[in-house]
This record gives C-alpha cells, structure tokens and sequence, in this order.
C-alpha cells in the first residue's frame, strides 16, 4: 500500500463531481438527442458562488491514460494555460480479473498527484475529474476512487458511456469538415471505443445515434496477444481483433442505414479523436517526435491510414517500438486501435479522416464554461 505523506488539494480547487452512474453499454435505437450542456446541479451552485472564476480545471481519467487541462475562456475560445498527460494503464489486467490491479492503481495515483498539484498551483477554482471505461467497469472501483479522494483531494465523477459520446463530441466537433449529411464521429479509448453519428446542420450538433463497444487499445490487446514473432500467428490475431469489433459494432451499423443510405458512396464525413488516429497521422507526416501543432485538424486520406495500419499490423513488437511517435509505452497497443479503426472505415466508408487531438477534456471544460455563462464556440489554441 501508499505512504500516507501525498500532497492533498487546497481550498483554491473545488470539486464539483459526482459519483456516476451504472455503465451504459448502448443506447439502441435512440431518439435525436439535442446536444446542449446539461450542468450538474454542483456546478450551476458553484457558479453562482464564483461570478469571476478565471481558470478551469478537466481531468479525464480512461482505462489507459490520465489527461489534464488547465484553461482560461478568452472571448469567444479559450487559451490553454497548462496540459499534462500520462500513460497510466489503469485497465491493465481487467480483462482476466475484472479488477484494478495495486500497481495500476499506484501509477493512476502518482499521476493523478501531479494534477492536483497543478489544480492547487494554478489556482484552479473549478474542476471536473471524469473517469471512464476501467473505473465503471473495475469490481474494487469504489474502494480506489476512495483512495484518489482521501490521497490527492480528487473527487471522481465515473461517468456513463453516454455521457463520455456526448463530452467527446462537445470537445472536437468543431472539427469537422463541413459538408452535407450526417458524419461520423469515434473515439478509440483503452478500455472502449464510442461511435456517434451527427446532424451537424443547426446551430449545435444532435446527436442521431451513438454505441459503445467494450473494445479499446487495451482490452483488445490483452483478448487478443499481437506479440508473437511469427508473421501468421501476428495476422491471426489482427483478424481476431478486427472480428470482435465488427460484431459489436454490428447492430449499429445496420441502425445507421435509415440515417444515411447512401454512406458507400463515400461523400461522407468522418472524425477521429484518441491516440490512435494522432499517432497514425504522425506517421503519415513522418514527424521525428510527436508535435500537436501539426497533427490536430488535419484532414487525411482514409486509404493512406489504412496504409499505415496494415504496415504496423505486420510488424513485430520489437520494430514497432523503434518506430518515432510510437516507442515502448505505445508499441503493445496501436495495432488493436489500428483494428478498431479499420472496422469503423469499413461501416463508414469515408475518402478522408478528420483528426482531432482532443476530445472529453475539452468537453468538459465547454461545459464548465457554459455553465458558468462563458460560451467557447471555435477551436481552443495551445
């Protein structure tokens, strides 16, 4: 177990989260769902209590990485004033044990310390924490969340698989081509990947539809090993992951017809937010090192990813770490991403792929914003 001497949040963060809800695997066959913030009753009070609060705090905690942002509303936008972002793995073993195992717990701590340190040195006076597939999903989930409020003075609001499509599409939509028709929106986590399908027609995107599969970068990678070193056995298990995705994805595919049936002309448009499309995109550009800059909004050819991912399909555990962008903490899960999106292009067969590096941060922080009558509207600035 932890020391006890950990570093706690002062008075200048406040928390505004929630315990949430009990996972939501789909929503089949849903009604249009307008997408407008809907602010938890803690953070209208808040608000009301902080008529000039100048810097916020999003916190996204997944099932592989934990993710802050530190921002201030300028105008219309809003700058970012600090980001921090660490592999943390925190779904690791869940798969076999349906449990967070003691180290996966440790690093998600350590990590989540260095965020409440910057709430705390930021002077941050309001902040959401969100956590996502491996907290809904964990057996000792109450018992660490426990420890993340007693440890660091974090509160985790563990939201709904709903929730997380909706701060996804909050967070990025703004870059979406423009164009006619529905578009597609995916999420590729670690321990779950989100599709939604958008109206972006009206003043604020509504949502159509929208699944959640229990299939990320991370419980793909632990159903299916993708480490062998014989070339047959590597393919074998890409086949296998590309199967499990499929037919989870299945009974989506076939609800979305109605929405849009001519989606295989491929005039049709596609989002991607999560570390599998920024790493591919940095690989198609031949970025030495990961740079944000140049990744975030890019527009790329759907063939020209599929590339990419057929090429890292075949390549060995070893190769994969040499590759720039990738390294050691990455090698053992792009492929099952690279999975992943290769089913998503072939349910929504688009020319090109929209990237956005970024996502349930920036979507929680929108909500905050509006909540607190600060009204972000284009792209945030880094």
């Amino acid at each position: 177990m932890r020391g006890k001497g950990r570093t706690r949040t002062d008075g200048r963060a406040v928390d505004i989260m929630r315990r949430g809800a009990p996972p939501v695997s789909a929503l089949p066959s849903t009604p249009s769902v307008a997408l407008e913030c809907r602010p938890t009753p803690q953070a209208t009070e808040l608000c009301g209590q902080f008529q000039n609060c100048p810097t916020f705090g999003a916190l996204d905690l997944g099932t592989n990485n934990c993710r802050l942002l530190i921002a201030r509303p300028s105008g219309d936008d809003f700058i970012i004033v600090d980001a921090y972002s660490r592999i943390v793995r925190l779904g690791e073993g869940m798969t076999a044990s349906g449990r967070m195992s003691e180290a996966a717990m440790d690093r998600a701590l350590d990590a989540l310390s260095v965020c409440a340190d910057k709430l705390r040195r930021r002077r941050v006076i309001l902040s959401r924490a969100v956590a996502t597939e491996a907290c809904r999903r964990a057996a000792n989930g109450r018992e660490f969340w426990d420890r993340v409020r007693h440890e660091t003075g974090i509160a985790l609001d563990v939201i709904s698989a709903e929730e997380e499509a909706r701060l996804a599409v909050l967070g990025c939509y703004q870059s979406l081509s423009k164009g006619e028709g529905p578009a597609l929106l995916f999420d590729i986590g670690g321990g779950s990947t989100e599709v939604v399908l958008l109206d972006d027609s009206g003043d604020q995107p509504e949502i159509l539809d929208w699944q959640s599969i229990p299939w990320g970068v991370v419980t793909l990678s632990e159903a299916e090993r993708h480490d062998s070193d014989n070339a047959d056995s590597r393919a074998a298990a890409y086949a296998a992951m590309r199967a499990r995705v499929r037919f989870a994805l299945a009974d989506f595919s076939a609800r979305i017809d109605h929405h849009c049936p001519n989606r295989n002309d491929g005039d049709i448009r596609l989002l991607g937010t999560s570390g599998t499309v920024t790493t591919l995109a940095s690989l198609y550009l031949g970025l030495a090192s990961y740079d944000r800059s140049q990744v975030d909004g890019q527009n790329i050819a759907a063939s020209d990813m599929r590339y990419q991912c057929a090429r890292l399909a075949g390549m060995s555990l070893s190769d994969l770490t040499q590759l720039a962008c990738i390294g050691r903490d990455r090698a053992d899960l792009v492929v099952a991403g690279c999975a992943a999106l290769e089913e998503i292009c072939d349910i929504w067969p688009a020319h090109s792929i929209d990237v956005a590096d970024r996502g349930i941060r920036e979507g929680v922080l929108r909500q905050m914003m509006r909540a607190h009558s600060v009204r972000p509207k284009r792209n945030a600035r880094g």
